[in-house]
Parts: structure tokens; sequence; C-alpha cells
């Protein structure tokens, strides 16, 4: 399924992806809960350089999942307001989070709800953090419209996904060899050929999930653009990529083609 949308919102997709995430919730986070290598290689190293995190910052995380981040953040030293809208998520991040943690609160929230989010309190938060949810969201304006009632003047918004530039819908990675200098050279890469429009389709993240799950691709003006008419600047930019395993070349995978980054991190920041 395809569904092309130049203003990049698709609202009647909502429920269903509700309805995939608390399928999925519970398989997901067996397989990636403790973490996998995009997780600590790419996302969670990029994204903690770009957070303002000390002793008293409370920090929103947006589309919490199974509460890995918010308990990363919490051992940063933050106070975290963690949501997500699968209540099955919801209940596993309590689960995983320890006792004696006391500085996560937990709830069940719609990122695409913007009376929803303002319930959370106006000019409650330093910063926000949104960890590779923006492509799973129908909507994003109103998260992007509630974020300066939420946040202090100043405030931050750390967001991560997957590379619009270099996985956007029917992205093909290539391998082909070719002769050079009298050695025969190996060259990785990927072959886009959608980008500028964006669409809404079904895919997997994880190979078994029991349900594909909506992706929203967007191209980053569109992105950025959402952010900027709330009176956001971008103030940190990320595209981390792989460091290129010598040992084992015989897979088109991302971590053989460390030229190309998967993913991208940015920070926002409300001006004045």
């Amino acid at each position: 399924m395809n569904d092309e949308n130049p203003g990049g919102e698709w609202p009647a997709h909502n429920e269903e992806t509700q309805e995939i995430w608390n399928t999925n919730a519970e398989w997901w986070d067996d397989r990636i809960g403790d973490g996998n290598t995009f997780q600590d290689v790419l996302i969670e190293p990029a994204t903690e350089r770009l957070l303002e995190i000390g002793p008293g910052t409370t920090v929103l995380d947006i589309c919490c999942g199974a509460g890995r981040f918010a308990m990363r953040m919490a051992e940063l030293g933050a106070h975290v307001v963690a949501f997500d809208f699968s209540g099955r998520f919801v209940e596993r991040a309590k689960a995983r989070t320890p006792d004696g943690m006391g500085d996560i609160e937990y709830h069940v929230i719609d990122a695409t709800d913007r009376e929803q989010l303002l319930s959370l309190g106006a000019g409650r938060f330093d910063g926000a953090v949104a960890t590779m949810c923006l492509m799973d969201m129908c909507r994003i304006e109103p998260l992007m419209s509630a974020l300066p009632t939420l946040l202090k003047p100043g405030g931050w918004f750390v967001f991560s996904v997957v590379h619009p530039c270099f996985q956007p819908v029917h992205t093909c990675k290539f391998a082909e060899s070719l002769e050079q200098d009298g050695e025969v050279l190996v060259k990785r890469g990927v072959k886009v050929s959608h980008y500028l429009t964006p669409k809404a389709y079904k895919s997997i993240g994880i190979i078994g999930q029991p349900r594909p799950q909506y992706y929203f691709h967007r191209p980053l003006q569109l992105i950025f653009d959402a952010g900027f008419r709330q009176g956001f600047v971008v103030d940190g930019f990320e595209e981390p990529g792989f460091p290129e395993d010598p040992e084992d070349k015989r897979y088109l995978r991302w971590q053989n083609i460390p030229e190309i980054p998967p993913i991208v991190v940015v920070r926002m920041r409300l001006k004045g």
C-alpha cells in the first residue's frame, strides 16, 4: 500500500497504527528491549551528544516504547516524563524500570493529539526527545504545535528518524564489482528512486514481527518546516554511520555501507 499525501499527514491511519503497535509491543520488546546494534552504535550515542541534561532537568520522552532511553536519561540525572500511545508498551516500560529509579513517570498518551499532549503541563519541560518515532506517526503537526507550550523558553527538541534521504520507500541496497588498478573491488551503496513526495506505506522493522507497521515517509524539508513554523531553529545535526566491518562483507547490510548514514539525529531549539 502506497498512500501519497503532499502534506505528510495521514490521520485516518492513526487507529490502525495504534492497533499494530499494541499487537507488536511485547514481541518487539522481547527482541530489542535490551538494545541492538543500531541503538548501541548509532542512535543513542548521537542522541546523547545532542542532549542538554543535568540534575534538575525535566525531559519529555515522546513515544517511549518500553522505556529503554527514558531510563538512560534518568541515569544522566533528568526527571523524565515518558509516554506512548501503546498501553502495552507502557506496561512493559513500567515493568522494566527498577523500583529504585523514581525519576520517571509513565503515561498513555497519543502524540498525534494536541490536547492530550498539553495535559502534561505548560512550560514544564527543559527539553523533549523523540527516539526513532516521527516516521511511525501519522501526524507530526499536533506534536510540533504543542511543544512550544510544553517547553520552557529556549527549550530543545532532539529527535532521531530513519534517514529519509537514504531509506525512503523502495530503497534498494546494491553491491557491484569493478576492476581498478589491477584489483577487483566491491562497491556497495543504496539506490533511491523516491524522496520528495510523502508516502504512507507498510513495512517491517524486524524480520518476523507479528504485523507489518506503517512508515510515514516525509522529506527533511517537511519535517524541518513543521518545526520552523512553530519558532524552532536547528542547532544540532548528526548523520551517524557504522564503522566499516573488515571481517564480514558478505551481506548487504548497513554495517557494510559505511559511507551512507541510515539514521539522522537533529536538535531543534525554540528561538528567544
